[in-house]
């Protein structure tokens, strides 16, 4: 399991770094708007939807959300970045609650809460510059493996056991111990201030972690373990975006914010 991960991680990697750095903007920005609908699609699978016409309208009205943000409300982006980190925040309270009924109605709102933030962040973030995304993933990534091997190793008190029963504390912290590694290292390499930079990136690293616990919510409530299959060892496109998800809004208004853009 653990070889597999790791073969889908590192061809991964490539791609994202082709897509990035290689591939002209007219077809990187279709590739990531097409990412995010395989992950609106996954999530409609939350829906209780009964069939694939109804699963491909609620794709189509996450796509129809997503062109308005970048056709119409390009002015208006700063506030739906403040509108997804609102959301995380409640997402995060939500989570000390669980497990609460979750309305089908509420699902829907809460896929669009999820999904749409999500494009117009990382499309202002590859717009500005891919290397600042690219950190923007790495910060996420560090998190993610350092509380993987972290919570293997020394695991021992449940982080949220009625949400996700692997995840402990011990990870969290080897997760957030690793994103200041990166931190440091980020600051050496781009003459970021340090003092700004690393509480900036902890609080990146521990929103990435809301969102893995969120989505993880929506996939209990429906009673799935993967939202997909489309990475094998890792699941469907919402396993690997949620903490994505959570993570870039507030990196991309921190920019600003912080004057670190």
């Amino acid at each position: 399991m653990l070889r597999t991960r790791i073969i889908t991680a590192v061809v991964s990697l490539l791609a994202l770094g082709a897509v990035l750095f290689l591939v002209p903007p007219r077809a990187a920005e279709p590739i990531i708007a097409a990412l995010i609908l395989v992950g609106a699609w996954e999530w409609s699978g939350f829906l209780d939807l009964r069939d694939n016409i109804a699963r491909s309208l609620y794709v189509g009205l996450i796509g129809a959300l997503m062109a308005a943000m970048v056709l119409v409300f390009q002015e208006q982006t700063d506030l739906l970045l403040r509108i997804g980190c609102g959301w995380w925040f409640l997402a995060f309270i939500w989570t000390f609650f669980f497990p609460t009924p979750i309305p089908a109605a509420l699902r829907w709102i809460c896929g669009a809460l999820v999904l749409v933030p999500l494009f117009v962040a990382l499309l202002l973030l590859y717009r500005g510059d891919p290397e600042m995304l690219l950190f923007a993933l790495l910060i996420v990534w560090a998190t993610d493996v350092g509380a993987y091997f972290a919570g293997t190793k020394f695991g021992r008190v449940k982080l949220a056991p009625r949400i996700s029963p692997g995840k402990t504390w011990e990870g969290v912290i080897g997760g957030l111990l690793v994103v200041v590694l990166l931190a440091f290292a980020w600051a050496n390499y781009s003459a970021m201030p340090l003092a700004v930079l690393l509480p900036f990136c902890l609080a990146v690293g521990a929103l990435s972690i809301v969102g893995d616990l969120t989505v993880s919510m929506f996939k209990r409530t429906t009673g799935v373990k993967d939202s997909g299959i489309l990475f094998p060892g890792h699941g469907g496109v919402l396993d690997r975006i949620d903490s994505i998800a959570a993570a870039t809004p507030l990196f991309a208004l921190g920019l600003a914010w912080l004057g670190l853009g």
